[in-house]
């Protein structure tokens, strides 16, 4: 039987709980050892948003973008360190054989000003890997592009399917982990 492999991507309101989902998700899964990618958490002080850290799977860590980062890459207050980021990705499993799923959280306009993610995640949407990742509700060109890619389900979180949203593909990502139970 040939495997079905999952491409979902969840989109929604900024604030939404897209990266709560995941990380959910995340904790949840039976086989953290086969998943790659990362989840972006905010950096936060005082009640203040500073900027964004990614975190992997198996718990290395990065700033993506800060406040304080003196960059030529920036999106509104934040410098985006790509730099950073690029070597974060260097080290990602992402096209291991050992790998079952990649997650992403977020294609975004931070993560897409770097050519060698958006090349990932290229390769990602056609690759023989179930993909869940997260994406801006209104984007680049570049994730619009993503979006309408064959095979790709858009999956929009909102307040009230949060908590189905969530069931639903934790069964659809567990199914990811015994081949040849994907509905």
């Amino acid at each position: 039987m040939t495997e079905k492999w999952l491409k979902i991507l969840v989109t929604g309101l900024p604030g939404s709980g897209k990266t709560t989902l995941v990380a959910g998700l995340l904790e949840r899964l039976p086989d953290k050892d086969t998943v790659a990618g990362f989840i972006t958490r905010e950096i936060r002080e005082k009640g203040t948003r500073l900027g964004f850290e990614l975190i992997s799977p198996d718990g290395r860590r990065a700033i993506l973008s800060h406040v304080s980062l003196k960059s030529p890459y920036r999106v509104g207050k934040y410098g985006v360190d790509l730099r950073a980021f690029e070597n974060f990705l260097e080290s990602a499993t992402f096209f291991s054989p050992e790998t079952r799923l990649v997650v992403i959280d977020e294609i975004g306009k931070m993560e897409c000003l770097s050519e060698k993610f958006r090349e990932i995640v290229l390769r990602l949407v056609s690759a023989p890997v179930h993909l869940l990742a997260t994406i801006a509700r209104r984007g680049t060109p570049f994730m619009e592009r993503i979006k309408s890619i064959p095979g790709i389900q858009l999956l929009e979180l909102t307040p009230a399917n949060r908590d189905r949203l969530q069931s639903e593909l934790l069964e659809k990502i567990k199914s990811c982990f015994n081949p040849g139970q994907i509905s």
